[in-house]
């Protein structure tokens, strides 16, 4: 689709612009390989690959934003937003699709069949959601972004002048790092879904500026890579669970379903909630270990 240079490298001795570019040539190179497997559908890993590799862009971009020319950088993650939006669907039913499959197999025989009409909305729904995505691949603005990123990569970042100010690496870290604790001691160890929620996507921030910054800071970040990784995993299951539940209850009692689909979705929703719960008990563990390793930076 692009050519690309050859791939880059950073050292501690480069400035920080340059981690910046070597990232998003990483995760470029990875939406590209994941292309293909997207479009054929073949593998359903392809797509959270390729919404991972937006993700981490986004998250790039928006960490070295201090760095970097704002109106560039802004108009660029919204691009990379759009195709997140469009890969989204997919994704979110590559997960839950699987979940509701087994939850129905461990219903009894005479509920089965009550399983399977749930399911199968779900499965069409998913049709649906992959035209709409492959119809997103084939829009010029698809192509336009990926040139975008290509030039990104070929050519210098556009950064803000020194007089603006322009942070280090382990600033922008301690930054993500700062509104993290700060948002986690509002919530407290019990706060509402949404708010679990929420921290999780600021855990994914703190994450995804220490692997911009972990090739010139080295250790210390990466000991607070493996914490984050394992909050986010905490926090991860636990939305999949809230996301379970609340799509069960959005099919099954929405629509015309009998007593007895709808029956079967309470068991299911039920059995997300226990799962959801036991995830809650977790995460300030989980949690507690980022902040014994976030104390180092």
């Amino acid at each position: 689709m692009v050519a690309l240079p050859e791939q880059l490298v950073a050292t501690a001795k480069d400035a920080p612009a340059q981690h910046v570019r070597v990232a998003l040539d990483i995760r470029l190179r990875a939406l590209l390989a994941h292309d293909p497997g997207v479009r054929t559908g073949q593998d359903v890993e392809s797509v959270h690959q390729m919404r991972v590799s937006v993700r981490r862009m986004r998250a790039a971009l928006k960490a070295a934003r201090p760095l970097l020319d704002a109106r560039w950088s802004d108009e660029l993650r919204a691009e990379l937003g759009w195709l997140g939006q469009s890969l989204g669907p997919v994704r979110d039913l590559d997960v839950l699709l699987p979940r509701l499959r087994g939850l129905a197999a461990d219903l009894p025989e005479e509920e089965q069949d009550a399983a399977d009409q749930l399911v199968a909305r779900f499965d069409a729904e998913y049709l649906v959601a992959r035209e709409d995505m492959l119809a997103a691949l084939e829009a010029p603005r698809y192509t336009a972004l990926v040139e975008r990123l290509a030039d990104a990569v070929r050519l210098p970042l556009p950064t803000r002048s020194a007089t603006e100010g322009r942070p280090e690496l382990m600033e922008l870290v301690r930054a993500e790092y700062r509104s993290l604790r700060k948002s986690v001691k509002r919530a407290g160890p019990q706060p509402p879904d949404e708010v679990l929620h929420a921290l999780r996507i600021k855990g994914k921030r703190l994450r995804y500026t220490g692997e911009l910054a972990e090739p010139a800071l080295g250790r210390p970040v990466r000991r607070l890579l493996a914490a984050t990784a394992g909050l986010q995993e905490v926090l991860g299951d636990h939305q999949d669970a809230c996301v379970a539940q609340e799509r069960i209850r959005e099919v099954a009692f929405g629509g015309d379903h009998g007593a007895g689909t709808q029956f079967v979705a309470g068991r299911m929703v039920e059995r997300e909630h226990v799962r959801a719960a036991h995830l809650r008990t977790l995460w300030w563990a989980a949690w507690c270990r980022v902040a014994a390793v976030g104390k180092e930076l």
